[in-house]
C-alpha cells in the first residue's frame, strides 16, 4: 500500500498567553458553543500547556499545537507549527 498516513493526532489552533516557562508556552484555545437551553452562542476556552523546544514563540502568537505523549504532569501538547507572528505595539 502506498496510501499516505492520516494523523490521528487532535491539532487545536490557539493564541500564546504565557511564554514565561523554560521550553513551555501557555496557549488559549477559544471556540463558540451554542447554549444547549437558551440558544445563544457563548465563548468558551480552555488553556494548554505545550512543549516549545527552542522557545521560539511569544506571547501573542498564533500557533497550532498537537497531542503528544505526557512530557510533564501537566503538558501533552508540542507546537507544531507558528500560524501568524504577534503584531508589535
Amino acid at each position: 500500500m502506498t496510501e499516505a498516513k492520516t494523523s490521528l493526532k487532535r491539532t487545536l489552533i490557539g493564541k500564546v498567553v504565557s511564554d514565561k516557562r523554560a521550553k513551555t508556552v501557555t496557549v488559549l484555545i477559544e471556540r463558540a458553543v451554542k447554549h444547549e437551553l437558551y440558544g445563544k452562542i457563548v465563548t468558551k476556552s480552555s488553556k494548554y500547556h505545550a512543549h516549545d523546544e527552542n522557545g521560539e514563540y511569544k506571547l501573542g502568537d498564533i500557533v497550532e499545537i498537537a497531542e503528544s505523549r505526557p512530557l510533564s504532569k501537566t503538558k501533552n501538547w508540542v507546537v507544531t507549527r507558528l500560524v501568524q507572528k504577534a503584531a508589535l505595539v
